[in-house]
């Protein structure tokens, strides 16, 4: 069996748009990898509210993914693919960060992934780097991301460059859905559908390169 470990934020974690609740597991996406790829894998869910790539958000405390990456490596392993999904929170006016700086911070999360966990055959996993789609429009949280529409249309082309040049591979989830109008922010269940779909396609084509 190979282990999947999916590392992401309220988007992997499952926060519905319209309730702020979360997602059954079965809609999230995750869990949508999960059927898609069958009994011969396991699929972790890893997504926390607010997790930034690197940085240490002084209003919301604990989101920094940094930080808590290599245990949760450890703790999971052995692991075979890890999927990152992170930079959408560090759009947030307080980091005043560029799409660039936001590429970097989370291809170098992948790079802390492959130093760190192995397979069952003490090997260095495989790590998709998924860069977030684009933000639509905001609502209440406007003036938390303001700023935040132009940027994340830049995160296909800088996510594809950062994954060159720390050796990961790279899919574009803007290439599949959008985020919802009713926030911006976060996906909705048809999204979530899609999504899964698309990220167990390119997973069995990691694996079926690797082997």
């Amino acid at each position: 069996m190979k282990t999947v470990l999916c590392y992401g934020d309220s988007n992997t974690w499952g926060s519905d748009p319209a309730t702020r609740q979360r997602f059954a597991p079965d809609g999230c996406w995750t869990g949508v990898l999960q059927r898609a790829l069958g009994g011969d894998y396991r699929v972790i869910e890893e997504g926390l509210n607010g997790r930034t790539t690197l940085w240490d958000d002084p209003i919301e405390p604990h989101r920094n993914g940094k930080s808590y990456l290599v245990p949760c490596l450890l703790s999971h392993q052995p692991l075979d693919l890890i999927t990152i999904m992170l930079g959408t929170n560090d759009l947030k006016r307080r980091f005043n960060l560029s799409a660039s700086d936001i590429a970097q911070s989370a291809a170098s999360l992948g790079t802390i992934a492959i130093q760190t966990a192995r397979t069952a055959d003490d090997t260095p996993p495989r790590v998709l780097l998924i860069a977030p789609p684009a933000v639509t429009t905001l609502s209440e949280l406007d003036l938390m991301f303001e700023g935040a529409i132009e940027k994340p249309r830049l995160f296909a082309e800088y996510y594809r460059r950062a994954a060159g040049w720390e050796g990961l591979t790279y899919f574009n989830a803007g290439s599949v859905i959008a985020s919802s109008e009713i926030d911006g922010i976060h996906f909705d269940a048809e999204a979530h559908q899609r999504l899964g779909q698309a990220i167990a396609a390119e997973l069995l084509k990691i694996i079926a390169d690797d082997e």
